[in-house]
């Protein structure tokens, strides 16, 4: 099984490698349009996801696909590709260098391998279920990496990747987290752009990480990373099982801080 998985975790930095050809040839000269539903997508995000999807079709031609630009296929197969090719295509759109590749394989719903790329910058934090979860970096060997646990908010590096769905700023139906508390109460606090949040939490730099809406394309890489580092991942409500689909993200370096920042964000 673990070689099985290490097998496919080569695979899925070979798909992020292959993105990253479409995506830097576009970097700070590319044109924007807007989806239906306002926000923005650049050829970049189309191209990339596109190439992948070929890729994984010809290798794996029974499995299914999940990518934000393209949709979803359902050939009834156990494992699912789940790609999402500039997360952060906001931060991409004005050349800061912080948006990622997010790819992830499922079973049975499950995210069994995360992979983590800044393209941008040359690094990745990679991870399969039960391979640990590694950092590498242009010129560098990969190392394991783990959180830097800390037991509670006061002693914490918090992160977020923006305030919606806060008691700072919430749209017709959001649910205001109280996002302030976290906030105020941590030793140090940063909004971070999307992904590179969670690559900061897995290599130790930041101990608490959030996103109160987000898409299973934005999550599923990010879980057997952030675990397989030795952190706590759970919904913005606590949960952990079907977290991939649960719309929201919250994780920690330390199981007594993940309780803490989950209890002050409750409105």
């Amino acid at each position: 099984m673990l070689d099985e998985r290490r097998a496919f975790l080569e695979f899925a930095l070979q798909l992020a490698r292959t993105a990253e050809n479409e995506i830097l040839p576009r970097y700070r000269n590319v044109a924007v349009s807007l989806k239906v539903d306002g926000t923005e997508v650049t050829d970049a995000d189309r191209e990339a996801e596109r190439v992948m999807r070929a890729i994984i079709e010809q290798h794996f031609p029974d499995h299914d696909i999940m990518g934000e630009e393209h949709g979803a296929t359902n050939k009834g197969s156990r494992y699912t590709w789940v790609l999402d090719p500039v997360d952060g295509t906001a931060s991409f759109t004005l050349a800061l260098p912080i948006f990622g590749t997010l790819v992830a394989l499922l079973e049975d719903d499950e995210p069994i391998v995360g992979v983590i790329h800044l393209p941008a910058i040359g690094e990745t934090v990679y991870a399969a279920k039960g391979l640990g979860c590694w950092f590498s970096a242009d010129g560098l060997e990969p190392v394991q990496v783990t959180v830097n646990p800390v037991s509670s908010l006061r002693e914490a590096v918090a992160s977020s990747s923006g305030f919606q769905s806060s008691d700072i700023y919430s749209k017709d139906g959001e649910t205001p987290y109280r996002l302030s508390n976290v906030i105020r109460g941590a030793r140090k606090f940063r909004f971070c752009g999307d992904c590179s949040q969670y690559a900061l939490l897995c290599r130790g730099k930041i101990h608490v990480a959030l996103d109160p809406v987000m898409h299973p394309w934005d999550i599923a890489a990010l879980i057997p990373c952030i675990e397989e580092a030795g952190g706590i991942a759970t919904s913005i409500t606590g949960q952990r099982e079907g977290v991939v689909f649960s719309g929201s993200l919250l994780t920690a370096s330390d199981p007594k801080l993940h309780e803490e920042v989950l209890r002050v964000l409750q409105p």
